[in-house]
């Protein structure tokens, strides 16, 4: 379990999504609580769809967003925690079993079963983000969290790998050590976000977490109290707005507008009736705009929409997490904010659903509480309360299997 260092009680992360770049700085009191006292974000440049574009645009952009929160908080920062989700973040499992002595299970045994698991990775050009022991199981008996001190002819593990594109998480890396970073840790955008927005029981019970960010949608699958499975879809807000400003030939800036105050997937009959101005592109602003009924511009929101909840359904499905997941959906993210998200989305995963926003901290402003925040608040969270799965090692991929493993049973060494 990560224990909170009171020697440096500054912690700080740093959210790089398609539509901003947000960083909280933190400080922890005596009992470990946080209490906010930097925050800087600003929109964001050079990402797309959660792939790097343009190294020098969101190099620009993350420097802002930090600078504005060490100015507020008076504080230089020179590591980070950021989210992970770039090079299409996957989740893969993978199990072990060994022989065991007549002796209780050691944590020599525990540090063996993990490293059976290691040797039989296969190279490959993937960064490893997580690496989570998600069960234990005693000659056969599954469900085990912690076997030291218990008895067996054969120790278990079941571990959750989540893996990205080492590639894209490269430029993704590159862009924080040009503003004079160092990444303390990568966490899965999803994760992050169900962090900020689960309840306990919603994580122990079995849960999906849906964050509908600009760019992407990111899926976390709870069960047992682990995360059991992560996926992304290329599908966010952006796409919505870019449908309205084709389908309405309006400039982006104001299709974003209309989206957001006008915005919603559910037709009623006075729609009809009331009218929106369009201004067009490339007229003059003394022009008079162009009138549409506002059910116009519902009737392009609610295919993306639907499109996007589908690929959802469709990724359950295909993984073998609908069950897992039980009936209980939970959606936070910018693009969840609008009208009607909550019954289409009860509707196409016949689930029971609820909008969220992240949990209150001490100190976070108004501007940074909404759905859209759900990732920033969670990287705090994994900051302070969450177990470090994966060994601390600058980036660590798969392709450097040997000395990586090598590395892990160290790291285990000092924690079990």
């Amino acid at each position: 379990m990560a224990k909170v260092n009171l020697n440096n009680p500054i912690v700080s992360v740093l959210d790089v999504g398609s539509t901003k770049v947000c960083c909280l700085i933190a400080k922890k009191d005596e009992l470990g609580e946080l209490n906010i006292i930097g925050v800087g974000h600003r929109n964001s440049f050079g990402i797309r769809n959660g792939q790097v574009i343009d190294l020098l645009a969101l190099e620009d952009c993350v420097r802002e967003s930090v600078s504005a929160a060490e100015k507020m908080a008076n504080h230089r920062i020179f590591s980070v925690f950021v989210n992970a989700s770039s090079g299409n973040p996957r989740s893969s499992r993978l199990e072990a079993e060994m022989v065991l002595s007549k002796n209780p299970v050691s944590s020599i045994d525990v540090r063996n079963v993990l490293d059976n698991i290691g040797g039989r990775i296969k190279k490959s050009d993937f960064e490893l983000i997580h690496w989570i022991p998600t069960g234990y199981s005693i000659d056969g008996s599954n469900g085990i969290v912690d076997p030291r001190g218990m008895h067996g002819e054969r120790l278990g593990v079941n571990v959750h790998l989540i893996t990205a594109s080492l590639a894209q998480s490269r430029n993704f890396s590159k862009v924080i050590e040009k503003c004079h970073l160092d990444i303390k840790d990568k966490v899965f955008s999803g994760y992050a976000s169900a962090l900020a927005c689960l309840v306990d029981d919603e994580k122990e019970l079995g849960a999906t977490l849906i964050d509908m960010g600009g760019g992407t949608t990111t899926i976390s699958v709870f069960h047992e109290g682990f995360v059991d499975f992560v996926d992304t879809i290329p599908l966010g807000g952006m796409h919505v707005t870019n449908d309205i400003a084709k389908g309405l030939s309006t400039p982006l800036q104001k299709a974003e507008r209309l989206k957001t105050v006008y915005g919603s997937v559910n037709v009623s009959s006075s729609d009809d009736r009331e009218l929106l101005r369009v201004p067009l592109i490339g007229e003059e602003d003394d022009i008079e705009p162009s009138e549409i009924p506002r059910s116009m511009l519902i009737r392009i929101i609610e295919p993306r929409l639907v499109e996007t909840l589908e690929y959802v359904r469709n990724s359950l499905e295909i993984s073998g997490s609908n069950k897992k997941s039980g009936r209980r959906v939970v959606i936070t993210g910018g693009a969840s904010q609008l009208d009607g998200i909550k019954d289409l989305a009860e509707l196409i995963l016949d689930k029971q659903v609820r909008l969220s926003r992240p949990r209150n901290i001490k100190g976070l402003p108004e501007s940074v509480s909404g759905p859209a925040f759900s990732t920033s608040v969670g990287l705090l969270q994994y900051a302070v309360k969450e177990k470090f799965l994966k060994p601390r090692i600058p980036e660590m991929n798969i392709n450097s299997t040997e000395n990586n493993f090598g590395r892990i049973s160290e790291w285990l060494k000092k924690h079990f």
